[in-house]
């Protein structure tokens, strides 16, 4: 059933209903604009801590191939040191 542009509108108003009281609430209490802050704080960490995880694990293939090749490089430029 597609939705109606009414269906859509009712959405968003559900959205800064929520959006509306949630920032009605940090804007007059204190321990809760910390809340906030504190958990936007995790959320970041823990995206950090996961990209982190991706880009640097080596059971990743992607990873894996990009250290062979820094290592072959390495390997490339010491073995042409050593010739000369």
């Amino acid at each position: 059933m597609p939705r109606t542009l009414v269906g859509l509108m009712e959405i968003y108003y559900f959205w800064f209903f929520l959006f509306a009281i949630s920032a009605y609430f940090i804007i007059t209490d204190e321990s809760i604009a910390k809340l906030v802050y504190y958990a936007i704080k995790l959320l970041r960490s823990q995206y950090e801590k996961t990209k982190w995880w991706v880009l640097h694990n080596p059971r990743n293939p992607v990873v894996k191939y990009i250290m062979w090749r820094r290592a072959m490089k390495l390997a490339k430029e010491i073995e042409k040191s050593l010739n000369k």
